[in-house]
């Protein structure tokens, strides 16, 4: 056995891509090996800015060899009335490098096919390798580029290769680059080509180059010197997980350092800062007992020399940014809201969708409707309806698009607006992404669900649908966000029912031209998903996610019947479940009608009747109530009556009159049955 490497050598990457390049890397090696028949042990995955690289230990020096059975056509297709072998067979065999001497007739299901055996040696794996070229040609990218005279789309241009098995090089090109054992160390601290004798060796041999290849030993140098300069310097400094991810795919061989800032730049909101040092400048904010400070924490691609100017240059840069920021915080405070308002009507929200100042009326007449649901004050409702968007024409925004919502609150304050009313403008962004927090605020949540209610069905309108990955404005994120709010606020009010009210508004105004059923039905579909994708995080079963989502259903009564159906499939529940089902099968051969009890002729179709007689009712009231236990526990009295029922009297009778007034007592308990779940659904 012997340990092989595979080392990319790129342009600086983008930060966010390498980890998951990285990880496709190992997963297409892995893949290679796999279907090549090549034995091997572990994958080691490793990654900087400049390259991706993996290291597959203990890989076999041949590959297994191949033994396996081949199934050809029927005899009958395989060989004519006078046994010789048709063109089928033939075929057959030619195309798998045999000939009609090594078939072979043999028995299966009943049926008899050609057979054939085909025993292929193993090769050496050394001259399957280069094919590792169509693994680094596969790699996908969310962008690509082309260099030079390139045919090749890649993420950056490659620099180099290399490609060994052992001490020996895999040979292959791509795109002039020729693979070797030659890799290149730091830009800077690194003198010449580094030369990796063998994969054992990569690591270390990069690290005397001043290249620290894995990502988890990177990370975690970082996270030490930091600790370590804030317990010199008495401070706190939160490490932002996805500020550390990005800073040490930056960065090769990272040394920490800190930097300050003018004191007076502290009267700046305390998010403008942050905002300023994280998303301009990726660096770490420092906090004393509780309070931002005016430092702040960086990272070095380099090693330790020359520090102090390292940290003027940075200081120099932020210096800049905050100096920016207080002319645009400043020149902001000067103009007041409701003269800014009209600047909205000038800006394009769509092309096809009209301006923003239009989108801000739109939503303000969907928050006024849904404000009694949220017991929202309408006078609250209407004001940060009207002014919520204002912020967006600030020069802060402008400058700094992450603070959006956040300058509005701010801003609104500052003015006299009211607490509600100014949170509003910031909550209606909520939640942001996957795992936020929803608006606290009742006239925040009635601002946030309008907004992204009308974006959707805006973009639904238009045709502008999202499709496979792609999803430009975020719509599924938006729908999530409203599954969200209803839910976390106990609004009992349908999806569908808001949808049809949003639609029906959006096109009284004109903004679009299309049919209303058909938008209606595009998002009832799209938002069946996304409550599909709801009780999925919630680990409801996939089968009962079908046996609930049957009916346009409020998201609290969603959760509340997922739960029910979730905690009575884990009880004792089969017999009751095959009954229920068989009920609703049987069903379908007939139609709804009115039941005629003379026409019984046991005492059990007598006893069915009395059990529904007084289950049905009660039963519909704890589902209108969304006491879905109450319902499972009503159901469950029915499940002797049903069962004994079914023993003695055959539904299907030859007695039309009878097999009818049988098939209408089925429909009429099968409504009931369904008003709770799809027993259908569940898998036992």
């Amino acid at each position: 056995m012997r340990d092989l490497l595979l080392e990319i050598g790129l342009e600086e990457l983008p930060a966010q891509y390498v980890l998951r390049s990285e990880k496709q890397l190992a997963e297409r090696v892995d893949a290679f090996l796999k279907e090549a028949r090549v034995d091997f042990g572990s994958i080691e995955v490793y990654s900087t800015p400049r390259r991706l690289a993996v290291i597959v230990r203990d890989v076999a020096e041949t590959q297994q060899d191949l033994a396996e059975t081949l199934r050809g056509p029927a005899k009958k297709i395989a060989q004519d009335a006078e046994g010789n072998w048709s063109k089928a067979a033939q075929g057959f065999a030619r195309g798998r490098g045999l000939t009609v001497e090594d078939l072979y007739f043999a028995e299966e299901k009943g049926v008899e096919y050609v057979f054939a055996e085909r025993h292929e040696k193993g090769q050496e794996t050394l001259s399957l390798l280069n094919g590792l070229e169509d693994v680094v040609r596969s790699l996908t990218f969310p962008k690509n580029m082309k260099w030079g005279t390139s045919s090749l789309r890649y993420m950056r241009p490659i620099r180099w290769l290399i490609a060994l098995f052992g001490q020996d090089i895999i040979d292959f090109t791509i795109e002039g680059v020729k693979t070797n054992n030659v890799t290149r160390g730091h830009r800077f601290l690194s003198k010449g080509d580094v030369v990796i004798s063998s994969p054992a060796e990569y690591v270390q041999t990069l690290e005397s180059a001043f290249v620290m290849a894995n990502y988890e030993m990177r990370k975690a140098e970082i996270e030490r010197q930091i600790q370590e300069l804030a317990t010199k310097q008495g401070w706190t400094i939160p490490l932002d997980a996805d500020l550390l991810e990005e800073v040490t795919n930056l960065v090769e061989w990272p040394t920490a350092l800190f930097g300050e800032f003018d004191e007076a730049y502290l009267d700046l909101p305390e998010e403008v800062l942050i905002t300023t040092m994280k998303e301009h400048q990726r660096y770490f904010p420092v906090y004393l007992d509780g309070t931002l400070k005016n430092y702040f924490v960086t990272v070095r691609n380099g090693n330790a020399e020359h520090l102090e100017n390292v940290a003027r240059g940075n200081e120099k840069v932020i210096r800049a940014r905050l100096a920016d920021a207080v002319f645009f915080y400043e020149e902001d405070k000067k103009t007041k809201i409701d003269d800014q308002l009209g600047r909205l009507d000038r800006i394009v929200f769509h092309e096809k969708l009209g301006t923003t100042g239009a989108k801000a009326r739109r939503v303000t007449k969907i928050a006024q409707e849904l404000a009694p649901l949220f017991e929202a004050d309408l006078e609250k409702v209407s004001r940060a309806g009207a002014i919520h968007k204002f912020d967006l024409v600030s020069q802060m925004v402008y400058e700094f698009t992450e603070l959006q919502g956040i300058m509005g609150e701010k801003y609104a304050l500052q003015q006299g607006e009211d607490k509600e009313v100014a949170a509003a403008i910031r909550e209606h962004y909520m939640p942001r992404f996957a795992g936020d927090a929803s608006p606290e605020t009742a006239t925040g949540a009635v601002l946030a669900l309008a907004d992204k209610l009308d974006s959707i069905a805006a973009f639904f309108g238009i045709g502008m649908i999202p499709s496979g990955s792609q999803d430009p404005f975020a719509l599924r994120r938006q729908a999530q966000g409203v599954v969200q709010i209803l839910g976390d606020w106990k609004i009992d009010l349908s999806i569908d029912t808001l949808l049809s009210k949003v639609v029906e508004l959006q096109l009284e105004a004109g903004l679009y031209e299309a049919d209303k059923e058909q938008v209606k039905a595009q998002l009832d579909e799209f938002f069946k998903l996304r409550l599909k994708y709801r009780l999925q995080e919630q680990q409801v079963r996939y089968d009962v996610i079908d046996a609930v989502l049957t009916t346009s259903l409020t998201v609290v009564r969603l959760d509340a019947r997922a739960d029910a159906i979730q905690e009575f499939v884990s009880t004792d529940a089969k017999a009751l479940i095959e009954q229920l089902s068989r009920v609703v099968n049987i069903s379908k051969k007939g139609e709804a009608g009115d039941v005629d009890p003379s026409l019984f002729e046991n005492d059990h179709e007598i006893a069915l009747h009395d059990a529904i007689e007084q289950t049905a009712p009660a039963t519909a009231e704890a589902v209108e109530m969304g006491d879905y236990k109450k319902a499972l526990d009503l159901l469950q009295q029915l499940e002797s009556p049903i069962m004994m029922y079914f023993e003695h009297t055959m539904v299907m009778s030859d007695d039309e009159a009878v097999r009818k007034n049988r098939l209408h007592e089925m429909n009429r308990l099968a409504t009931t049955i369904k008003r709770v779940a799809d027993f259908n659904a569940l898998v036992l």
